[in-house]
């Protein structure tokens, strides 16, 4: 028996120890399948011997039985909620304030950090061991969730000895953040939708429903993570920073966001900070709402103590908020490039993240009715980074019963054409090619940087050649004259010369340029550099059949079947036939058999000094090289410019290895 006790403690170890490495440092040792074995091998040897489980055992994460309600549990030390500022003069005054309570002008020493957008949570742990979970609640009292916490693998059942031989204090209550990530978010809502549940607003209430759950095996399916940021009581404290504390915390076996925690010595560097992880916020994998400033010396902390609802020596600088609240004043439907019908939603204007948004997308009928959206209603709007502003919710409660339902028109609203909507597809399409909008977004997409890239030709400019009868498709761009534009409203003699310099020097251009101007559904600029490197010229892309296509690595059987679809249409060869007649020419792009850039993956981020990132993926591209917009396993290089995002720290989290823009052009000149 003891030998098997002592088998279960090793194989317990080795989990922890593999969990801290996946979870907490993202630096995983050994694969998901030889985890499973060990996970798998403890579970057996704990289910012929169930007088040797623990409570703090991996196996215990999952499996306790619902519960009724929740306990109450009283914090030792208050969870006290910050006070806020909205302005860079508010971190001025912060600062000002602090020092005349110290009674001295000497320079005070912060963290900045990001302020997670989820659920505050404290855990307790006692000689090591987690013993209680539980919410924030009013800041006095919280409810005991101890069962739920147990369910996130990013929280430690057992704190890990750090290697410095520290020890570990007896009483450690850590506080921290429960969140949930965005994409894990948006999937857990597909989920809803599909089961005809009500989606969640944003992943913090996700979150927060996730964590309430009376039976934690419905928490346990949530993708739920946590990062601490700082403690409660803690028995004989050694530190005597907080950013020591942190480091400490994470040595523990605890996620702590480090990456992000800057320590700053004046307010103007406070300020810096807090204006660039503003501006890389669209860029987290989770929301942030704002900043998280604190006196760094927890002596100056002691001496600061607390105001009657927030601690004096901590302040939340919050960002724009990127949801509001405003009425749905109309509906109505756009026409894509390929016909799609998509709902949107006019909007009495209401500013997010510092901008004025009017419309939202609804995305499709489906979308709607789930959502069940409708003309008059009040709704909560998002718009997060470069994303299209999405209606997120109805607020209900707001109904005045004057509201209408809205439901796609059967007929085309711009040409009258009756719509379709294909087996297994969600959006209803415009059938007619012809069709003024699909001609306009059509041509957009073809006078487009990555496509034909013709400089000068803006909306407006292709609304008058489309409304005078000069351009009905691509081809005909190529036969317009001086005398032609010049007749055009605003525009000038060197406007017409510019502009028809650039639809000439547009002839010249790669095969994969031309692919993806040509807009065929599901070839975006990557797929179209697979087809133009398999396929070297047009002919044999026309004739290839779907056998053909999905032999080709990185095409699949919706690229396939829509490839053959579109080259079907004798429409559609008659078109690319005209565009070559044109005059269109393919420059012959070799790839370095040996090259360093062939074949390798690359990522940007950050803006590049001496060439827009468009070129730079160009000139990745044509040397054989693909480029992402994430980083991975599958990364090569990370070329990082001014002002680099989140994808810096996980790049050097993952051994990627990482160009600088002069590093990235020498690069490029070796070939």
């Amino acid at each position: 028996m003891e030998k098997i006790k002592e088998e279960i403690q090793g194989l317990r170890e080795r989990i922890r120890y593999h969990n801290h490495c996946y979870y907490v440092l993202d630096d995983p040792e050994i694969s998901d399948a030889e985890y499973d074995s060990l996970f798998q091998l403890l579970t057996e040897l704990e289910r012929h011997h169930p007088e040797l489980v623990t409570p703090d055992s991996p196996t215990q994460r999952v499996g306790a039985e619902p519960q009724e309600a929740f306990s109450e549990v009283r914090h030792r030390l208050p969870m006290l909620s910050l006070g806020n500022g909205f302005r860079d003069q508010d971190i001025w005054d912060f600062d000002a304030r602090l020092k005349r309570f110290l009674g001295d002008d000497s320079p005070v020493e912060y963290t900045v950090e990001p302020k997670i957008d989820g659920i505050a949570l404290e855990l307790v742990y006692e000689k090591a061991r987690l013993t209680v979970g539980s919410t924030r609640g009013d800041g006095y009292v919280g409810e005991d969730i101890t069962q739920n916490i147990k369910t996130i693998l990013t929280v430690p059942l057992t704190l890990t000895q750090p290697k410095d031989g520290r020890p570990i204090p007896d009483l450690v209550e850590v506080r921290g953040e429960v969140y949930m990530e965005k994409e894990a978010f948006e999937g857990l809502n597909r989920t809803r939708l599909e089961r005809n549940l009500p989606p969640f607003a944003n992943p913090r209430n996700a979150a927060a429903g996730s964590l309430r759950q009376l039976d934690p095996r419905i928490t346990a399916k949530r993708p739920l993570n946590m990062f601490c940021y700082g403690v409660g009581e803690i028995s004989g404290s050694p530190f005597d920073t907080h950013r020591e504390l942190m480091v400490s915390i994470q040595q523990w076996g605890l996620r702590v966001n480090r990456p992000y925690i800057r320590v700053c010595g004046t307010p103007s560097e406070v300020i810096d900070y807090c204006h660039y992880l503003e501006e890389i916020r669209s860029q987290f994998p989770y929301e942030i709402d704002g900043a998280v400033i604190k006196v760094n010396q927890l002596n100056l902390q002691a001496r600061l103590g607390q105001k009657s609802r927030s601690p004096r020596w901590a302040l939340a600088y919050k960002f724009r908020p990127t949801q509001e609240t405003t009425k749905v004043i109309k509906i109505d439907v756009q026409v894509g490039r390929t016909g799609a019908l998509t709902p949107v939603a006019h909007l009495e204007p209401v500013e997010i993240g510092g901008v004025i948004v009017r419309r939202a997308t609804l995305h499709n009928q489906d979308e709607i009715e789930k959502k069940d959206v409708r003309e008059l209603d009040t709704v909560l709007v998002q718009r997060a980074g470069d994303v299209i502003p999405e209606v997120v919710q109805v607020i209900r409660s707001k109904r005045t019963g004057a509201e209408r339902k809205f439901v796609v028109p059967t007929q085309c609203p711009v040409c009258g054409a009756g719509v379709e909507k294909k087996e297994g597809e969600v959006v209803m399409r415009c059938p007619n090619p012809n069709c003024p909008a699909q001609v306009k977004q059509s041509l957009k997409h073809f006078v487009s940087k990555g496509a034909m890239d013709i400089d000068g030709l803006g909306d407006k400019l292709i609304e008058q050649l489309i409304e005078r009868g000069l351009v009905r498709e691509p081809a005909d761009l190529y036969e317009l004259r001086f005398d032609d534009l010049i007749k055009l409203d605003k525009i000038a003699d060197k406007s017409a010369g510019n502009l028809i310099e650039a639809i000439e020097n547009s002839k010249k251009t790669t095969l994969a340029k031309f692919v993806y101007a040509l807009g065929i559904r599901h070839v975006g600029e990557h797929v179209a550099v697979i087809l133009a490197d398999h396929f070297e010229d047009l002919e044999h892309l026309e004739e290839a059949t779907e056998e053909e296509l999905l032999a080709i690595d990185g095409i699949g059987p919706q690229i396939a079947e829509s490839i053959v679809s579109y080259f079907s249409d004798r429409s559609n060869r008659e078109h690319s036939g005209r565009l070559l007649r044109e005059g269109i020419l393919f420059e012959t792009v070799t790839h370095p058999g040996g090259g360093v850039v062939a074949g390798k993956t690359f990522v940007m981020t950050g803006s590049l000094s001496s060439l827009k990132r468009s070129e730079a993926k160009e000139q990745i591209l044509r040397r054989g090289g693909r480029v992402s917009s994430s980083v991975s396993s599958s990364t090569d290089f990370l070329v990082v410019g001014e002002s680099p995002g989140s994808k810096l720290q996980k790049a050097a989290d993952m051994d990627v290895t990482i160009l600088k823009e002069d590093e990235f052009l020498r690069l490029l000149g070796e070939e």
